[in-house]
């Protein structure tokens, strides 16, 4: 499974969401219109990322850059599993 299905699958069943991960876009975005999470869900993905890939946010400002859309959290943690 590449790392774009399975952070979908995993945001899907850790966060409940309503929809399936083969509906998940990459450019949806994370907040708003788009899968519709809130802060609280955000500090659920920093620990899913964490124990699940292996993978960091470092503080606050890197959060805002990588919770943009799918796009943008698929590409963090696959610079990050490179890395390793």
């Amino acid at each position: 499974m590449d790392t774009a299905a399975k952070l979908k699958e995993l945001l899907c069943k850790e966060l409940n969401l309503k929809l399936k991960p083969e509906e998940i876009t990459d450019d949806m975005p994370l907040f708003g219109e788009g899968l519709g999470l809130d802060s609280l869900d955000a500090v659920e993905i920093v620990v899913i990322l964490k124990k699940h890939m292996g993978v960091t946010i470092a503080d606050s400002e890197q959060a805002k850059k990588v919770f943009v859309s799918m796009k943008t959290l698929i590409d963090f943690v696959e610079t990050e599993l490179g890395k390793k």
